[in-house]
């Protein structure tokens, strides 16, 4: 499936996935909530593997970040550790979206890579931990820590390690673009 077709399922997934949370909570569309709600927990799940299956790191990325924004929608406005998490998430990937334009021409990222320390800390696989690295890192802390929240139902813990493989996968493309960039051979 193309870019355009995962983005509309992931939207349409999230917005079943709001709607649904919304009814769960109404008396008399309980019902109707568990269906939406599990429909679209499974789009979005079906969305988060083909995705991860592309290794594209710019689409998994743009499926994360549009994932994410709806999510903010959904979020209860007086909700504001959630609001701060999402919304700095957000941030992180609209950043990590910035290298990888950058990484596509070697002349420009070799000089940004002479930016960084060489230290271990600094690194990733030798390569510098930029903004991809630092989102996936920080995102796979974020969704691991949601997957120890009792009470969360299995299908929500698949869709929640899903996306955690996803952020290594990112990792894994991403670096292959730096190694080509920089001409490395690791």
């Amino acid at each position: 499936m193309d870019l355009t077709g995962l983005l509309a399922n992931i939207f349409s997934g999230t917005v079943r996935i709001g709607e649904g949370r919304k009814n769960l909570a109404t008396d008399s569309l309980e019902h109707a909530g568990r269906l939406l709600y599990e429909e679209g927990i499974s789009t979005a799940l079906d969305t988060f593997k083909k995705a991860q299956a592309s290794a594209d790191a710019q689409m998994m990325i743009l499926i994360e970040l549009t994932f994410l924004q709806q999510e903010l929608q959904f979020c209860d406005e007086t909700d504001t550790i959630t609001h701060s998490s999402l919304t700095q998430a957000i941030q992180s990937f609209e950043d990590a979206l910035r290298c990888l334009k950058i990484v596509e021409d070697s002349t420009l990222y070799k000089a940004a890579e002479a930016t960084y320390p060489t230290a271990p800390k600094y690194r990733y696989h030798s390569f510098p931990r930029d903004a991809i690295h630092l989102a996936c890192a920080a995102h796979r802390t974020r969704l691991q820590n949601s997957l120890r929240t009792p009470g969360i139902n299995m299908k929500e813990k698949a869709v929640l390690t899903q996306r955690a493989g996803n952020m290594i996968t990112i990792q894994s493309a991403y670096t292959e673009k730096q190694r080509k960039a920089l001409q490395k051979k690791n």
